[in-house]
């Protein structure tokens, strides 16, 4: 078998690739058919912010030092990945076969076709690499799953008698400081509209300092997500809501996260302790904070929320140490 690092960064020379050729522009409509959120243009961006991100042999090189890897022992690790935004799942199955672990792999059907992929182009660049789609037959050791909070509770009770990494629904935030530059605020754009805002790295609540008006300008986003807007700005207008209109978004004032996809929310504050002590209390919801103005365990620059690095644990949960102590 291929090393780890030999095999996840041709995987990352051919992800920088894709779309560049007829097979895989095939692969890509075919994403994009059977998931109506999923865009070619996302699609390629996910793969090459892998590719860039993750997937290189100097990063996969100096992640990998800190673990005593490869594990003694091999096991056989489920993981059930979501499919909100193009190959969200694929971070898990990076984690598993670099510890050494045999990955079986259970796809959303929301991004089968590009996950089924991902194990082919491994399976191609090494025939004995650890990881098989999962069939329901082959014995599991441990798992690794993400979903709703409904699905997380299935999950404790369907695997209780194994090691289990599960995880439920987080949202973002972002705090702001007053003093951002345009750049900076692009970015914010990014980090709340890309993928359609359907990540869990997707920002949807927004803490401004008391009189800032941030200028945000929406990007092109999916058809689906402007027929959410519509119905979101009708119910505001018919229940007398408040709302500042972004043309394909509207944002409210409040201090939860919004239920809608098309709605922002957004909290005004008169100090940084006020948010820090909303950050503490809300900690077990937030998968990240964009901001300059505030430490956190899982803060990140304006317009990286969607680009996490390979030590931007998933709910701040160490995968690669859960992976060694199997």
């Amino acid at each position: 078998m291929k090393h780890a690092i030999e095999l996840f960064s041709e995987l990352g020379r051919r992800l920088e690739r894709l779309g560049e050729d007829a097979a895989s522009r095939k692969v890509i409509a075919r994403a994009c058919e059977a998931n109506g959120w999923f865009t070619p243009l996302e699609v390629c961006r996910a793969a090459r912010a892998l590719a860039t991100e993750m997937l290189t042999e100097e990063r996969l090189r100096g992640w990998l030092a800190a673990y005593p890897l490869p594990v003694a022992q091999a096991r056989n690790v489920l993981v059930i990945m979501a499919g909100n935004i193009p190959l969200v799942g694929f971070f898990d199955l990076l984690c598993v076969v670099a510890a050494g672990h045999r990955c079986l792999v259970k796809p959303s059907a929301k991004d089968r076709v590009l996950m089924e992929h991902i194990v082919a182009q491994l399976r191609d660049i090494d025939p004995e690499a650890r990881v098989v789609l999962y069939d329901g037959t082959q014995p599991v050791d441990a798992v690794i799953a993400t979903g709703s909070d409904n699905a997380n509770r299935y999950f404790r009770a369907q695997y209780a008698g194994i090691p289990a990494l599960l995880r439920g629904s987080r949202q973002s935030v972002a705090v702001l400081s007053g003093r951002e530059t345009p750049e900076q605020l692009r970015g914010l754009a990014d980090d709340i509209w890309a993928y359609s805002g359907l990540g869990c790295r997707s920002v949807s609540l927004l803490f401004l300092p008391e009189g800032y008006e941030p200028k945000l300008e929406m990007p092109d986003v999916n058809p689906k997500y402007i027929n959410n807007y519509r119905q979101e700005k009708a119910l505001c207008e018919m229940s007398g809501t408040p709302y500042v209109d972004f043309g394909r978004a509207v944002a409210v004032e409040q201090q939860e996260f919004p239920a809608a996809l098309s709605r922002i929310a957004f909290v005004r504050y008169k100090t940084p302790e006020e948010v820090t002590a909303w950050l503490t209390q809300h900690d077990n919801e937030l998968q990240c904070v964009v901001t300059t103005l505030l430490p956190h365990s899982r803060r990140v620059d304006f317009g990286r929320a969607q680009s996490p690095s390979l030590t931007d644990w998933p709910d701040d949960r160490d995968v690669l140490e859960f992976l060694c102590g199997l």
